[in-house]
């Protein structure tokens, strides 16, 4: 229905804010939000219909697919109506820009701090790619009113956009789904666990040799949903992963080395030197099913051998 007009949006709206407040399953969401995804926005329409605040609401919902679906809308729609109007601050009718400002009130309900919109991700970096950044972007991350949850989908996108060639705009959505999903799992915000995770998918992201992990998680083969629960160990690279394999060896091999400890025993006998002060030390062998071997040393004349 590209050619809604404003009471078709004003009703698509109604029902769309009816099953994000009830709770309704996110299917029904999607489905509602299917339509406005051909939609030509125009700022005539968004300031009549109030569809952008709608569309921004819904962009706090703890279902990532959800949550990546509205965002998206709402960036594609600041875009076409900067396009008809270069130099334009970002329409006040796409719901506060990205800070995900909907109604007056914050993604956490609490009053939201009167902000100037900013403008939607642009499509283009001029950065080098292992020097890319969100600020270097300049992509605004404020987008669901919560400075902490915000932080993370900075600490996210400045994952995914290290070595990349991808579009800002695109990179936002993915990291603003990550975030998405991690909260709800991890919620709340404040909590060690959430942020723990955060900091650790951040650091994942961001090492050189985790470009399949950027890939995978960007191109959607591992979802936001997964991405957040998997471990230390499913997130390392496979260059990472031999690299441990090897040094676990070589620390066992080390730890079956002899580790010899001395001490002194008057009962027995040097069978050289017939002195009774003989030290003694016992090695592991290099099977640690084996039992500990006991070697001799006399203390006067040096003489050794294996006790048995």
């Amino acid at each position: 229905m590209a050619t809604m007009d404003a009471k078709q949006l004003q009703e698509n709206g109604r029902q769309l804010v009816k099953a994000f407040e009830s709770n309704e399953p996110s299917s029904t969401l999607l489905t509602l939000m299917q339509p406005l995804e051909k939609w030509t926005a125009t700022e005539d329409l968004l300031r009549s219909s109030k569809i952008g605040v709608v569309v921004a609401k819904v962009r706090t919902s703890k279902d990532p697919k959800v949550a990546s679906l509205a965002s998206s809308l709402v960036n594609k729609w600041k875009a076409a109506v900067k396009k008809k109007h270069p130099g334009a601050p970002a329409s006040p009718h796409l719901a506060g820009g990205a800070n995900g400002v909907a109604n007056g009130r914050s993604a956490t309900g609490s009053p939201a701090p009167k902000k100037e919109p900013a403008a939607s991700a642009p499509k283009k970096f001029t950065a080098a790619p292992e020097k890319r950044t969100s600020k270097e972007d300049g992509v605004d991350t404020a987008i669901t009113g919560n400075s902490i949850r915000d932080g993370c989908i900075t600490l996210i996108y400045n994952g995914l956009c290290f070595m990349s060639e991808e579009n800002p705009a695109d990179i936002l959505n993915v990291s603003q789904a990550v975030e998405a999903a991690a909260y709800q799992e991890y919620a709340p915000e404040t909590s060690a666990t959430y942020k723990q995770k955060m900091r650790s998918l951040h650091l994942n992201l961001k090492m050189k040799q985790s470009g399949a992990l950027r890939r995978d998680v960007f191109g959607g083969a591992i979802q936001p949903a997964r991405f957040v629960k998997m471990t230390s160990d499913e997130l390392k690279s496979e260059d990472k992963r031999k690299e441990d394999a090897v040094l676990e060896k070589e620390n066992m091999n080390k730890a079956m080395t002899a580790q010899e400890e001395k001490a002194i025993s008057t009962t027995m006998t040097c069978g050289k030197c017939k002195q009774s002060k003989v030290a003694y030390s016992q090695a592991q062998t290099r099977s640690a099913d084996e039992p500990m071997t006991t070697f001799c040393e006399c203390t006067v004349c040096g003489h050794r051998w294996k006790f048995s």
